[in-house]
């Protein structure tokens, strides 16, 4: 998720960022207080006060379970996986690569097991990251952040979401249990071909779009291209649409801060993914069609538009060339700042009990600094922060379309955090409430009622258990 990558009001008192802007254009970002790597535990057996060296570790095997399984996103790991091993010929990476699903599905056995992999990627929020820290499964890398200067290579508010409170009850504040390497948002990708032959333009409003649907409907096209069967892509659909009626009200939500689902953004949205479907916008029987395959019937040609994320930019442009182009979702009027669901790829973690904390600490920085944002951008992958190879990059070209978008969302402040941090078990609310609306068998009101009562019982155990556990001094 990913996925991915980017949601409501918090109770009274309990910091988080303030806003999601990653500020990719805007590095000058300050070290976040109290996470300098000052009193910080470090990741493993020992605090760290140096910059550790993998070259004095002896042999190693490091090994890592991450989700780039795509074009692009492997092609950078793999690359630099290469280097790192050349740079260390002692260390050897063992790599296991799952489908964002399959980590899901298996991360926590293996994490828990008796052989644990050093470094994971996990997925921000409740469901994951904040469930393996509740189960003493993942390192701090506070120390590490200080060592490394990762607060200040990162803006704040893309750091808060990998972090989470001492007492375990909280995501968006806290100690720092991972970083990401890749920026993400959900995009609206469109065929130029068919848009021309439609005598259309890449929209410039959020109308324009949704009154194009029609026309290239009636043309015989097949107006968005959608796949549901993994079950995640629906939340990123609609959590493109929930953003387009009420975007601030969203973020507050999934950050705790918030009202809830119970709202007209949220059934108005439940309401256009079900007419979309009614309509014949989005191909019959989604729910069957497997995500992976929608994206490849898109590149044949099957579709004129694909909302989804930043990281099928590789692999779509490997099939479709110039006839490609992203954009973020249009604003309401044109030239007005656009919004979307987004943020940054899962963190990269180290695990609580990795034989190699200070090698997987080194590793984490190799993949996140200046030198690899460049093989990302030269793979056709988004940088959460990106270095001088996105400023050589045409603007004409996908690659540079999605790299400005990134660049608008974040001055605009235009990122919504994914739906799924919400609660622990909102992931599978959603998908699975999602999947009925598809299939026209659950009502927008019905919906509205399932993901308020999910996430309601769950803010009322948060006020609980923060009012019996007060917060460490220095958290708040």
């Amino acid at each position: 998720m990913e996925l991915a990558r980017t949601r409501a009001r918090r109770p009274r008192g309990r910091a988080v960022p303030a806003a999601l802007a990653v500020g990719v254009v805007l590095l000058a970002a300050g070290c976040v207080p109290g996470t300098d790597g000052s009193g910080a535990a470090g990741a493993g057996t020992g605090a760290a006060t140096a910059i550790p060296d993998p070259a004095k570790a002896g042999k190693t095997t490091l090994t890592v379970w991450d989700q780039e399984i795509r074009g692009g996103t492997n092609g950078e790991i793999q690359q630099l996986n290469r280097e790192f091993e050349k740079k260390y010929p002692n260390v050897r990476i063992k790599r296991v690569a799952r489908s964002f699903t399959d980590l899901k599905t298996t991360l926590k056995l293996a994490v828990s097991g008796n052989n644990p992999p050093d470094v994971i990627q996990a997925n921000q929020g409740y469901p994951d990251m904040v469930a393996f820290v509740r189960a003493g499964l993942l390192a701090p890398l506070d120390n590490y952040a200080g060592i490394y200067d990762w607060n200040t290579r990162y803006p704040g508010t893309l750091l808060g979401l990998n972090r989470v409170s001492a007492d375990g009850n909280d995501f968006g504040r806290g100690r720092l249990y991972g970083i990401s390497q890749t920026g993400e948002y959900i995009g609206l990708y469109y065929n130029k071909d068919l848009l021309r032959r439609a005598g259309l333009q890449p929209p410039r409003t959020w109308g324009e779009f949704t009154d194009g649907l029609a026309r290239l409907k009636d043309r015989g096209e097949l107006p968005v291209q959608f796949g549901n069967l993994d079950k995640y892509p629906a939340i990123h659909t609609f959590g493109v649409l929930q953003d387009q009626l009420g975007a601030a009200d969203a973020r507050d939500t999934v950050l705790g801060r918030g009202d809830g689902f119970d709202n007209a953004a949220t059934k108005g949205a439940a309401a256009t993914l079900a007419d979309w479907m009614k309509r014949g916008y989005l191909p019959g029987g989604a729910n069957g069609l497997g995500y992976d395959d929608a994206a490849k019937k898109f590149a044949s040609g099957d579709g004129a538009y694909l909302l989804t994320g930043t990281w099928q930019l590789a692999d779509l442009k490997k099939s479709m060339g110039g006839k490609l182009g992203i954009m973020p979702p249009p604003p309401a009027k044109a030239g007005g700042d656009p919004v979307t669901t987004g943020g940054q790829g899962l963190a990269w973690s180290i695990t609580s009990r990795s034989r190699h904390p200070e090698v997987a600490a080194a590793y984490l920085d190799f993949l996140t600094d200046a030198h690899a944002a460049d093989v990302m951008t030269r793979h056709g992958v988004l940088p959460a922060v990106p270095a001088e190879a996105a400023t050589k990059v045409s603007p004409d070209s996908a690659d540079g379309q999605m790299i400005a978008g990134w660049k608008r969302l974040s001055a605009a402040d235009g990122l919504v955090p994914y739906l799924d941090y919400s609660t622990p078990s909102f992931y599978d609310t959603l998908s699975a409430a999602l999947q009925g609306v598809i299939s026209r068998k659950t009502s927008p009101d019905t919906f509205a009622a399932t993901l308020q009562k999910d996430y309601g019982t769950f803010m009322k155990k948060q006020r609980e258990q923060h009012k019996a556990t007060p917060a460490p001094a220095g958290t708040r």
